[in-house]
C-alpha cells in the first residue's frame, strides 16, 4: 500500500444541520473512506480566531489580514487605472483593507457588497481586486478584495457553524480526483453526479433542510484539493504541527522543512505558479515527489 490520502471536509453554514451531517457520514463511509475525527466550529470561534481568513488566505489577506501598506500593489497599474501614485493614495489616507472599509464607512459586508458592485474595479492578479469607492462630498478610497467581506460573513455569523471530517481514503481504491469528482461532485452542483454529495443535496434540498437550492457559492461541502492542501487546512483549523501530521510528517522525511510546509499553506507562487494549483488532484506519493521538486 502507497501513503493514503487524508484530506479535510466540512459542511458550509448554509447547509449545515443533522439531516447534512447525517448524509455526508453515511457517503463518506459507504466509499470506503475512514472518517478518523470529526468536530464543529461556530461562527463566533471562526470570526475570533480569523479561521476562514486563513483558508481563502490569497483572497483574504488583501482584505482583513494585511495592511495597504504591505499589499504588493503594481504600483503602474494601479497609476494608470485610477490616475494618481500609489503612494499618494497611502500619503493621504485614501487607502484601505475591506475591514477597514466597513469600519470607516459604517456599514457592514453587505453594505459594503453592494457599493463595491457599483465601483471602478481592477484586477491585479488572481484573487488580488482595488475597487474604487465613491463617498458624497468627500474624497474616493481605494478598497481591496471588498467582496470577501461577504463570503466571510457566511461563516462567522451569530449562531451559524461548520460541521468537519477529516478523512482518509487509500489512492488504490479512490483517486484523489475521483474522491472530488464523484463522491464530493463538482463546484457546480447542478453539474454533479446524482449519487454524489454535492448531487444529493442539490436534488433534495428541501428534503434536507436547507433554506434555497445550492449553486455555484453556496455548494453545501467544501473538501481539500490535494493531500498537502489537506494538511494545510489541519493546521489551520485543528493547529496540528506539520511533525505531528501523518502527511506532514511523511513530507518531512522526504527533506522538506516544517517552515516550508508553514509557508506553502498560504499557497504563495513557488517557480511561478500557485503552490496548490500544482499540487491538485494528486494522490499522496505524487503529490510528495511534486513538492519535493518544488523545494529543490
Amino acid at each position: 500500500m502507497s501513503a493514503k490520502n487524508s484530506a479535510f471536509v466540512f459542511i458550509k453554514p448554509h447547509a449545515n444541520n443533522a439531516e447534512t451531517q447525517k448524509v455526508v457520514a453515511d457517503t463518506l463511509t459507504a466509499k470506503g473512506i475512514t472518517i478518523v475525527r470529526e468536530g464543529e466550529f461556530t461562527g463566533e470561534e471562526i470570526d475570533r480566531d480569523m479561521l476562514i481568513d486563513q483558508h481563502y488566505y490569497a483572497i483574504a489577506s488583501k482584505a482583513t489580514i494585511l495592511k495597504p501598506s504591505q499589499i504588493p500593489v503594481p504600483e503602474k497599474k494601479f497609476e494608470d487605472s485610477f490616475g494618481l501614485t500609489w503612494a499618494d493614495a497611502q500619503e493621504t489616507g485614501r487607502a484601505f483593507n475591506a475591514l477597514e472599509a466597513c469600519k470607516l464607512l459604517g456599514v457592514d459586508a453587505a453594505g459594503l457588497d453592494g457599493l463595491w458592485n457599483g465601483c471602478k474595479k481592477v484586477k491585479f492578479g488572481g484573487g488580488f481586486y482595488c475597487g474604487e469607492l465613491l463617498r458624497e462630498g468627500k474624497e474616493s478610497i481605494f478598497v481591496f478584495n471588498a467582496f470577501f467581506m461577504s463570503m466571510r460573513s457566511k461563516f462567522v455569523a451569530p449562531g451559524t457553524s461548520i460541521h468537519y471530517y477529516v478523512v482518509e481514503f487509500e489512492p488504490e481504491f479512490l483517486s484523489w480526483s475521483d474522491f472530488r469528482g464523484k463522491v464530493l461532485g463538482p463546484t457546480d452542483p447542478k453539474a454533479a453526479p446524482s449519487d454524489s454529495l454535492r448531487g444529493k443535496l442539490f436534488a433534495e434540498w428541501q428534503q434536507y433542510g436547507l433554506e434555497f437550492e445550492p449553486n455555484v457559492g453556496d455548494n453545501c461541502v467544501h473538501a481539500s484539493a490535494s493531500p498537502f492542501e489537506g494538511l494545510a487546512e489541519r493546521m489551520n483549523w485543528l493547529k496540528v504541527a506539520a511533525e505531528d501530521d501523518s502527511f506532514g510528517a511523511a513530507a518531512i522525511a522526504k527533506g522538506i522543512s516544517a517552515e516550508t510546509l508553514k509557508s506553502w499553506s498560504v499557497d504563495p507562487q513557488v517557480k511561478g505558479k500557485s503552490v496548490f494549483d500544482q499540487l491538485e488532484d494528486s494522490d499522496a506519493a505524487e503529490c510528495l515527489e511534486t513538492m519535493v521538486s518544488l523545494a529543490n
